[in-house]
């Protein structure tokens, strides 16, 4: 494991976990319908309107989850990046920093929504 220059041993598998258990999260929050469930209940009891609004706040996500991806794969895809631990954790940090917007788009935007 790479030494960082704080003196803290720190694997990059760490950050990486992180980034795809968020993106996980997210993938089954909107594409597996977690949150429409979540916050406009399920078969009979659904509240279309709500199921609306919660489907614009999952399409508002996107453009985070989208920036999210990008940046986890460059942080691995470019090798300047890769060989340098400090750039490498930070672009992995900032990642997940996104992931944890998306998802906060996707609560506020379901609370909003639950009637």
């Amino acid at each position: 494991m790479p030494e960082r220059s704080s003196g803290w041993w720190i694997s990059p598998a760490i950050p990486t976990i992180a980034n795809c258990a968020l993106a996980a999260l997210w993938v089954f929050s909107t594409i597996g319908g977690w949150g429409v469930r979540a916050f406009c209940g399920e078969g009979e009891q659904r509240d279309p309107k709500c199921a609306a609004d919660v489907d614009l706040a999952e399409v508002l996500s996107v453009p985070l989850a989208v920036l999210a991806v990008a940046l986890a794969v460059a942080a691995w895809a470019l090798p300047a990046v890769r060989r340098r631990d400090d750039r490498l954790d930070g672009l992995l940090t900032v990642a997940a920093f996104f992931w944890v917007a998306a998802e906060g788009v996707l609560f506020v935007g379901g609370y909003v929504a639950k009637p």
